[in-house]
């Protein structure tokens, strides 16, 4: 069965909060391992935003992907290519 369009919107809301959640986790506890508060927290708050956003990016266009495929099979086109 196909993911629906909810089910793909959770995924990539979950994903995106993982993200920040291990980003500051990880930050946290080498900031109390290394007493450098609160630097390393902030530096892997910023890395996790970028790698959540970095698969936000990559989902939404591996989602648009299949719209557009299942739009042109409705339509009877040829497939369309994807570029990675």
């Amino acid at each position: 069965m196909p993911p629906t369009r909810f089910g793909q919107s959770m995924h990539l809301g979950i994903e995106m909060a993982a993200t920040l959640v291990v980003g500051g986790g990880v930050g946290w506890y080498l900031d109390q391992w290394l007493d450098t508060k609160p630097w390393l927290l902030i530096v892997f708050l910023f890395l996790g935003i970028g790698a959540g956003l970095s698969n936000a990016f990559r989902l939404a266009r591996r989602y648009s992907a299949e719209v557009a495929q299942q739009e042109a099979d409705k339509a009877g086109e040829p497939p369309v290519e994807e570029d990675e």
